[in-house]
């Protein structure tokens, strides 16, 4: 596969491929939600990548509702690229874990580093804090989805 360097490569957590199918009326919510979808565009229109992971797939297969199981599987499916968890991925996981991030926190961590996206996007409060206060120990952007696309859209990106 050709790698662009131009193209803007995201992560998306599961928490964010979810957000579509949660309580829309709640504001924080819906925004949160036009958001990633905006954001699943410009990566389905090839303007952008969007970056998976066995840990996302992995993740999603543990969705006990079965009709948001599969429509979250197939917003995860859209992606242009996706990382493989081995085992220097797992040592990276380990190591994030010792700062405080959960399990499954830290894999998405090391898979968003290993597969060299610009940004780590979550919904998910608690991690985006524990990623901010640790921030220069994560070789990624990590950030909220409404907010980071809100700053690109300023940035006319």
């Amino acid at each position: 596969m050709e790698e662009n360097e131009d193209i803007m490569r995201v992560y998306l957590d599961v928490c964010c491929l979810n957000r579509p199918f949660d309580d829309q009326t709640q504001d924080r919510i819906r925004l949160e939600s036009e958001a990633v979808l905006t954001i699943l565009s410009r990566c389905q229109s090839g303007e952008w990548q969007q970056v998976g992971s066995e840990v996302v797939d992995f993740e999603i297969s543990k969705i006990p509702d079965d009709e948001r199981k599969q429509r979250v599987s197939i917003l995860a499916g859209l992606v242009g690229f996706n990382v493989i968890v081995d085992e220097a991925i797992k040592e990276r996981a380990v190591e994030l874990q010792t700062l405080g991030f959960k399990p499954f926190d830290a894999l998405h961590i090391s898979c968003a580093e290993s597969g060299d996206v610009d940004v780590f996007l979550t919904t998910d409060d608690k991690l985006l804090q524990k990623a901010l206060k640790n921030n220069i120990l994560i070789k990624i952007r990590i950030a909220n989805p409404l907010k980071w696309i809100t700053e690109v859209m300023e940035n006319g990106k």
